[in-house]
């Protein structure tokens, strides 16, 4: 059973996102706000850039992404095979 990566940090969410067309919206403090518009719709994220990534706040951007992106493109960056 595929499980969550334990070495996700900020900097390669960002990576990743910006992969799937998210621009960089601003930064507070450690948490950035990406957007993209596809269609005429503004899709937002709001990504933690920390050094490490919790397992349970991994879920959540996972979740929170999948809005936009379909779960099969994102499982490959998010879980182990």
């Amino acid at each position: 059973m595929p499980k969550l990566r334990r070495d996700l940090s900020g900097k390669k969410l960002l990576s990743l996102f910006s992969k799937l067309g998210f621009g960089l919206v601003e930064q507070h403090g450690s948490h950035a706000k990406l957007k993209r518009i596809v269609d005429g719709n503004e899709q937002i994220l709001t990504i933690p850039v920390h050094k490490e990534i919790d397992v349970g706040t991994a879920r959540a951007v996972f979740n929170q992404a999948s809005r936009f992106v379909p779960e099969k493109e994102l499982r490959r960056y998010f879980y182990t095979e």
